[in-house]
């Protein structure tokens, strides 16, 4: 029971720090993952901090490891002269076998791609990276129409 206490008390006090809003627009999201992201140390303060962008980064894989590409994470604004890191640099994913499998599977389909959708910060950096599929434009805007109408109904309710 001490166990699965600790594991409550690590997912809740996980902050989401930056969301790809335009990733969710853009991709039906079909599954997603949990991943480890390897950085170094001012980048994982400027992190805490929410200075991520995800939007226009992807994921792909380079030497059989998935590895992050595009995320810019700005200079942390405390460190000194000289001290930091690059801000598009690619960086690692951390993933278990099971998982790194379905991912790849999943991206050598015809139409699917592997999109960041957003980081959390707590004792470890997580990114929750999605399996999607690119909608076309008419997909967009029924999803588009979808939500209006869903937004009616609410304030017809509310009314």
């Amino acid at each position: 029971m001490n166990i699965h206490r600790r594991v409550c008390l690590y997912n809740a006090c996980m902050k989401m720090v930056a969301q790809n809003r335009r990733a969710r627009y853009d991709y039906e999201v079909i599954e997603t993952v949990e991943a480890g992201i390897v950085l170094t140390g001012s980048e994982a303060k400027s992190c805490r901090r929410g200075h991520v962008n995800l939007s226009g980064s992807y994921v792909s894989f380079h030497d059989g490891r998935p590895v992050l590409k595009g995320a810019g994470i700005s200079k942390y604004a405390f460190s000194g002269p000289g001290v930091g890191h690059e801000e598009h640099r690619d960086r690692l994913l951390l993933l278990k076998k099971n998982e790194l499998a379905k991912l790849r599977r999943g991206s050598e389909q015809k139409g699917m791609s592997i999109i960041p959708l957003e980081v959390r910060a707590g004792k470890f950096i997580k990114i929750i990276v999605g399996l999607g599929r690119g909608r076309k434009k008419a997909d967009k805007r029924e999803t588009i129409k979808t939500r209006e109408i869903a937004r009616r109904l609410r304030e017809k309710r509310e009314i």
